[in-house]
């Protein structure tokens, strides 16, 4: 059997975590949590994961220094920018995410962009 992906969940809400969590980890793939921009950054240098789930508002360091600092690092990770306002998507369109998702709890959206960037 192929080793699990690996996904880095970064968000501030714990309800988040525990519901992508508990999709992915169904769907096959083993899940990683950050609270924080500098916690996801020492999980990602850690960790080394497949693909990156990063929420834009957080206290402290926001998504987007988040963004620019992995890739940086690892130009060919995908990152899917999540965000619970969809006003977002056209400021970011020219940042380097891969994909944007509006949170839902309808994880359907998510869990294919996850599918798709990590074939």
């Amino acid at each position: 059997m192929s080793e699990k992906k690996k996904i880095l969940v970064v968000d501030d809400e714990d309800s988040i975590h525990l519901l992508y969590k508990e999709e992915l980890e169904e769907e096959g793939y083993v899940v990683i949590s950050a609270m924080s921009g500098e916690e996801a950054l020492k999980a990602f240098d850690d960790q080394m994961p497949d693909l990156v789930i990063l929420d834009i508002n957080m206290p402290g360091m926001n998504g987007i220094e988040v963004l620019r600092q992995m890739k940086e690092k690892r130009p060919d990770i995908p990152v899917i920018l999540s965000s619970a306002y969809p006003e977002y998507k056209q400021d970011l369109a020219s940042w380097a995410s891969d994909d944007y998702i509006v949170k839902s709890f309808n994880l359907d959206e998510l869990k294919a962009s996850v599918k798709k960037h990590l074939k």
